[in-house]
């Protein structure tokens, strides 16, 4: 079952008693009040009272939760991100490995190889509700920031397909040059998809309103992991086999800086301030902190085994790595960049995606 918005209420005010303080989530401490006109009625049994009506009635802020799809297992771990601990299991079938969180609908999308389609689930039901037929082996799913499309990196079809969040519809597949695409993603502008192809070493550039390839820009053997800075002028690609990232100008469609790290570089996540980029090396079990100001490598986080896809909280504090080989999430706190913990989830996690804020 979901955590219920009053047990994270009683595991916050515990938190905070242990901190030495009675406030919390900027709230103000139990028995004061900060209404002048309040204030005025002070000392008395009356105003207290009321201060308490008011506190116990103000709106906490719920954590979101974390979504990982285990392709061996068949199912969606849920992961309250409050207390980082699973909290339910959504069963999927097949093999989900590409997800991606609508935050207007409170809807994932799952996609699922031997099904060749993308399920699509409510979270509060915790079940899939539906399903949309797409090519062979769609892998990577992503949606726009506006949550109006979803792209979905179909493999053997050598293309990607275009989804209408609104009508569930297939809108567009558009064919592209690089074999076995694995991601594409949106850039924050909604202007681009940039493709990575796993038997390639160019990232293929999509025109998204013309619904069609426009360039390809060289980079590593094998791209995989795609990250848009805020502004959508910088894209950060992990490229596997060459162990590299690269940062492209996106408006030039050149490649600015190549920065290793660790080796077998595999997912890449944006922090929302866009001043680090993280990226995680498969062979070496680590993640890379990269200051995108510098380009450079300014930290190497430990992990799980074959760290794959991630994710990171909307307020950047946390990333969550997919450990494919531990069968794990690692946590790593952004603010130390060390990792704070390991969850066990199904087997073989093939990413995370981020969203929603407790269960009605």
């Amino acid at each position: 079952m979901f955590a219920l918005p009053w047990l994270r209420r009683k595991a916050g005010e515990s938190i905070a008693r242990q901190n030495g303080s009675d406030s919390l989530h900027g709230f103000p401490p139990r028995g004061a009040c900060t209404s002048p006109a309040l204030a005025r009625l002070r000392p008395g049994f009356f105003l207290a009272a009321l201060c308490s009506v008011f506190a116990l009635s103000a709106p906490l802020a719920a954590e979101p939760y974390a979504y990982v799809p285990n392709e061996g297992s068949g199912t969606i771990s849920v992961i309250d991100t409050a207390t980082d601990s699973v909290v339910s299991e959504i069963s999927t079938g097949g093999k989900p490995r590409g997800i991606a969180f609508n935050p207007k609908t409170q809807l994932l999308y799952v996609s699922d190889s031997p099904a060749s389609a993308l399920k699509v689930i409510d979270v509060k039901k915790g079940a899939v509700v539906g399903q949309i037929a797409l090519g062979k082996s769609p892998e990577g799913v992503y949606i726009s920031h506006d949550g109006t499309l979803i792209a979905v990196a179909v493999e053997e079809s050598n293309s990607v397909t275009l989804v209408d969040t609104a009508t569930a519809k297939v809108i567009a597949d558009i064919p592209v040059k690089g074999k076995n695409p694995e991601h594409a993603v949106f850039s924050p502008d909604g202007a681009w998809l940039y493709v990575s192809a796993e038997d390639a070493d160019t990232v293929e550039v999509i025109d998204v309103a013309r619904r069609a390839q426009v360039g390809a820009i060289k980079v590593g053997h094998r791209p995989r992991g795609i990250a848009f800075t805020p502004d959508s002028r910088i894209a950060y690609v992990a490229c596997e086999v060459a162990s590299l990232t690269y940062a492209i100008d996106v408006r030039a469609g050149k490649v600015l800086a190549t920065i290793k790290g660790g080796d077998f570089s595999n997912g890449a996540v944006m922090r929302p301030d866009g001043k680090r980029v993280y990226v995680s090396n498969g062979k070496s079990g680590s993640v890379s902190v990269i200051d995108t100001s510098s380009n450079a490598v300014i930290a190497s986080v430990p992990v799980g085994q074959r760290p794959w896809n991630m994710a990171i909280t909307p307020d950047g504090r946390k990333v969550y790595v997919a450990n494919g080989r531990s069968n794990s999430v690692s946590v790593i706190d952004t603010a130390t960049d060390r990792k704070v913990g390991d969850i066990a989830v199904g087997s073989l996690p093939w990413g995370v995606a981020i969203g929603g804020a407790g269960k009605p």
